[in-house]
């Protein structure tokens, strides 16, 4: 059944009025009238009795306008409550616990609806955007399909880092904080150091290095406003900058929820 139909036959009810429906719903009064005279075909049933002068609902048509009037106004309040769903957002470990936090701050100060918050790695992100688990991610992956698209945010560059001096043909001579078993200082020695501390926080690792704790591989994100406290060396020749993007189903039009994290995550 063509939900025009019920519109229509909800509005010349309540109105009582062909051409107030006709007007409201900016199309002919003759259509208005059609699409009623389809419903009822449709049902089998006659709603409205009228003449030149006035209309009268019949006991079927009275049901009917009642069961509209109900499902119509349950679907704007669904519609209207909107702003209040909760937002489901999952990141990468790294950005999670590093990058993600101040704009989190400033997310739920703009926004009305709850937010909930995951970390979780590239692969178990994809699945749980696919299945509507979550509604956003931010990862390192610019994925572009039937189902899902992407926006690039910005790149991300690395820098090795401490609090003393180092060779850089010698790291494997210091000790090293890093995040895992992946993190980019194995790629930048060809021997590891006897002395590997691993912390599964960014913040910490940074910390760590301004405690004299050993050698890090760090976003340029988390220490752009502190740089000059270590001594540093930009890798970019051997730990090229990647790029980060904001994951969403595809919509034909972005929500403005999203537009507005996407404005947040990107100023």
């Amino acid at each position: 059944m063509d939900y025009r139909y019920l519109k229509a036959f909800l509005l010349t009810a309540t109105y009582q009025s062909f051409s107030k429906a006709a007007l409201e719903l900016n199309i002919a009064q003759s259509a208005v009238s059609r699409q009623v005279k389809l419903l009822e075909e449709s049902l089998g049933q006659e709603l409205i009795i009228r003449n030149s002068k006035r209309m009268v609902l019949t006991t079927k048509g009275k049901e009917i306008f009642l069961a509209i009037k109900q499902f119509d106004s349950t679907i704007y309040e669904m519609v209207s409550q909107e702003a209040q769903a909760p937002i489901k957002i999952g990141a990468l470990q790294g950005l999670f616990h590093s990058w993600f936090p101040p704009r989190l701050t400033e997310i739920a100060k703009q926004l009305n609806n709850p937010i909930e918050l995951i970390a979780a790695d590239i692969n178990q992100l994809k699945e749980q955007i696919e299945t509507g688990t979550l509604d956003i991610i931010f990862s390192t992956q610019n994925i572009q399909s039937d189902l899902l698209s992407s926006l690039r945010l910005f790149k991300e560059k690395f820098y090795l880092i401490s609090n003393f001096e180092f060779n850089r043909r010698q790291l494997h001579e210091s000790p090293w904080i890093v995040y895992g078993p992946h993190d980019n200082l194995f790629k930048l020695s060809k021997k590891p150091s006897k002395k590997i501390h691993t912390i599964q926080s960014m913040d910490m690792i940074v910390h760590m290095v301004q405690e004299g704790h050993g050698l890090a591989v760090v976003p340029d994100h988390l220490i752009e406003d502190e740089l000059e406290q270590f001594h540093y060396m930009d890798i970019s020749s051997s730990i090229p900058a990647i790029e980060i993007f904001m994951t969403t189903l595809n919509f034909k039009k972005l929500p403005d929820v999203y537009k507005t994290i996407f404005d947040i995550v990107t100023t």
